[in-house]
C-alpha cells in the first residue's frame, strides 16, 4: 500500500491582474501542509501584465 504523505496541490492567481479586471494568470504547485498551514503568497510572472506581481493561495 502505498504512503499517503502531507503534500497537496494548490492553485496561485494574481491578486493584481484581479484588481484591474484584467485575466488573471494562474500557476499549480504543491506545499506541505504541515509544515505550512496558511495559506502561501508567491511572486511569479503575470504574462498579461507582463511583470512580475503577487500570486495567491486560493485552493
Amino acid at each position: 500500500m502505498a504512503k499517503k504523505g502531507h503534500r497537496i496541490q494548490v492553485i496561485l492567481e494574481c491578486t493584481e491582474a484581479k484588481a484591474l479586471g484584467k485575466p488573471a494568470s494562474r500557476y499549480s504547485t504543491t506545499k506541505n501542509k504541515q509544515n505550512t498551514p496558511e495559506r502561501i503568497e508567491l511572486k511569479k510572472y503575470n504574462p498579461f501584465l507582463r511583470k512580475t506581481t503577487v500570486h495567491k493561495e486560493i485552493k
